[in-house]
């Protein structure tokens, strides 16, 4: 018997939807980024937007380094999680298709973690030009829907890196260890040493994030840094379905 991809879909839909923690962890990607992205906003006096460098783009997503380590629990979460109760078996009983397994589940997690990223972006940058005042700019300004976009963007690629490695390693645990010191600490420790960018800038959250500056820092642009993120996360998608395809479960 094949199972339609639409029942697939339906089915992981509901997987996740039937897990609370799941539920709480994707509505920590909004919560933690729109408050300290507010709270920077609301902090930041005439000096600051005084500056030559200020950037109020920039500005209105201080909290992202704090929600990009929620969508990073989500999707190690909604992947392993299966693994540690032992339902991938029955998964994989009743979807023998581990192709269609594999990308429906990612489609879901992706989907979900793309939305929950459009609107997060969208409360940060209009709420936080509010609180810019004076220096704050609408979503007409040159550079401001980009922004808007592509910071939705970053978070359901940095949720699918995660699902993907989850996909790996089995363990949403071992997920988080890695890859949110990678993240947020790794390209501080290289950007300190390496004075003039270099291998640093295609690291995956320095590349992703030159789409959140109004003017590109780097030998990346706004969507070639994107591109690079999106290649990160190529690879990890590539070595998950290897290890779903080629392991017992």
């Amino acid at each position: 018997m094949t199972v339609s991809i639409t029942s697939v879909l339906h089915s992981e839909w509901l997987k996740i939807r039937s897990a609370r923690s799941l539920g709480a962890t994707l509505g920590s990607v909004f919560l933690a980024t729109v408050a300290f992205s507010l709270l920077m906003c609301a902090t930041l006096g005439t000096e600051e937007t005084g500056k030559p460098d200020f950037d109020p783009l920039r500005s209105s997503f201080f909290g992202l380094n704090f929600g990009q380590v929620a969508a990073i629990c989500f999707g190690a979460l909604a992947v392993a999680g299966e693994y540690r109760s032992g339902a991938v078996r029955i998964s994989l009983a009743a979807v023998p298709r581990r192709g269609v397994f594999y990308a429906a589940k990612l489609a879901v997690i992706g989907g979900l973690a793309l939305l929950v990223g459009l609107a997060t972006s969208l409360t940060c940058f209009l709420a936080g030009q509010e609180f810019l005042g004076d220096q704050g700019v609408g979503l007409g300004h040159p550079g401001a829907l980009r922004v808007v976009v592509g910071c939705g963007i970053y978070l359901a690629l940095i949720t699918l890196f995660s699902a993907g490695l989850a996909a790996v390693l089995r363990s949403g645990p071992a997920v988080m260890g890695i890859l949110i010191p990678f993240l947020l600490m790794l390209s501080f420790v290289i950007g300190d040493i390496s004075q003039d960018g270099g291998i640093v800038e295609f690291l995956p959250d320095r590349a992703g994030q030159q789409v959140l500056l109004q003017e590109s820092t780097g030998m990346l642009g706004p969507w070639s840094g994107l591109g690079v993120l999106g290649l990160w996360v190529a690879a990890a998608l590539w070595a998950g379905w290897q290890s779903l395809h080629r392991r017992d479960a």
